[in-house]
């Protein structure tokens, strides 16, 4: 008899269990977090509308990334041919500096030794070339041989070429010839800027000696400087010379600087990138040689699949479209988009989804999502 009554309560706890074994399989179904559905007035307010992807003619951009350069000859290294000490100087680095200014004093004693030898040979040359039109009218009456008549000519003519060579010195150093004389003579001499532009670097101070291959002041004209972009091998045949670049920096993105391409390097790195150099069409005082630049290059249309910039939405950090799947139900699903132009962004979909035969929102996505959003809350 307690066979039979464990036998029924057994079989009894059995039959409980199986008849809410449906109700916890339901329990356990989950929905699919991706997927909203709205009423059609819900629809209305929102002001969805849906629509097939499109097909439209898209420019690829290609970004690439440089800085600032300055060409060879808008850079310019001031040093004095024969050195010296540094006297004075006021020059600092950023400065703005004009052509033909003073920049420098310089002293040594060899600037005197130079006037002087420069005087004394200037002086020498008047007496020898007195003496050779002498010699040359007694030779012409045969009262002097020719021998003394030519010597006299090479004396003249060794003196002439050595006061020309002194001479040229002196301008090299930035002395007038014309301007010294036996009551005037000076141990300084003024080191005037070559170019407008402003200072770069100083590498002196005031009391040093430098030797003429020293580099006292490098300065930079910067009214034609450009941007030297670093393009990969397999980017290169995408470009052309005056094609159109836009550039900015990192600091300010959202101030764009236009570009052209001015010269396309031949030459490969180790890296297999070489170098474009770009043109700026508006000179901007606030640019400064070697600050880093990004860049951006429109290199060819083609045909790709778009919807309108409204119909992509963002969360944590990747791209969504909605698919609708009923009248009132949609779907997130994730995409990898490309470039925005002219409203229409590329949307690259799934593999497997029929694009011919699906419908997608096309404006105000968002709330779509933010309806997904409080839904999971």
């Amino acid at each position: 008899m307690k066979s039979i009554i464990y036998i029924f309560i057994a079989g009894s706890f059995l039959t409980a269990c199986s008849s809410k074994s449906p109700v916890q399989e339901n329990a356990k179904q989950v929905k699919n977090e991706n997927e909203v559905q709205l009423t059609d007035a819900q629809i209305r307010n929102a002001g969805i509308s849906i629509g097939k992807i499109e097909q439209k003619e898209v420019s690829e951009i290609l970004r690439l990334n440089g800085k600032i350069d300055v060409p060879p000859q808008n850079m310019v290294s001031v040093s004095v041919p024969l050195g010296g000490y540094l006297k004075s100087t006021h020059l600092l680095a950023g400065m703005h500096v004009k052509k033909g200014q003073v920049i420098a004093v310089m002293e040594d004693q060899q600037y005197i030794q130079l006037q002087q030898d420069y005087l004394t040979a200037k002086s020498k040359l008047k007496f020898l070339e007195a003496e050779y039109q002498r010699q040359k009218d007694l030779n012409q009456s045969k009262a002097s041989s020719d021998k003394v008549s030519q010597q006299a000519e090479a004396d003249y003519s060794s003196e002439r070429i050595l006061v020309t060579s002194l001479s040229e010195k002196l301008q090299l150093i930035g002395i007038n010839p014309n301007s010294i004389s036996d009551s005037r003579i000076s141990r300084s001499i003024n080191v005037y800027s070559p170019i407008d532009g402003f200072v770069s670097k100083v590498n002196i101070n005031i009391g040093k000696y430098v030797s003429p291959t020293e580099v006292l002041f490098e300065l930079v004209n910067p009214t034609d400087i450009h941007l030297a972009l670093k393009v990969f091998e397999k980017d290169i045949d995408k470009l052309f010379i005056g094609q159109h670049v836009t550039a900015y920096t990192n600091n300010q993105p959202d101030k764009k600087y236009d570009c052209s391409i001015l010269l396309i390097g031949k030459d490969l790195s180790p890296d297999r990138n070489a170098d474009v150099h770009c043109h700026f069409e508006k000179f901007d005082k606030s640019l400064i040689p070697g600050t880093y630049m990004n860049a951006e290059v429109r290199v060819k249309d083609q045909n790709a699949d778009v919807l309108p910039s409204e119909a992509i939405v963002q969360f944590e950090g990747k791209q969504y479209i909605f698919k609708a799947i009923g009248e009132q139900h949609f779907e997130m699903i994730e995409v990898n988009t490309g470039e925005t132009q002219n409203g229409f962004t590329r949307v690259v979909l799934p593999q497997g989804l029929d694009k011919n035969n699906t419908l997608f929102v096309t404006k105000n996505a968002y709330s779509l999502l933010m309806a997904l959003k409080n839904k999971a809350e």
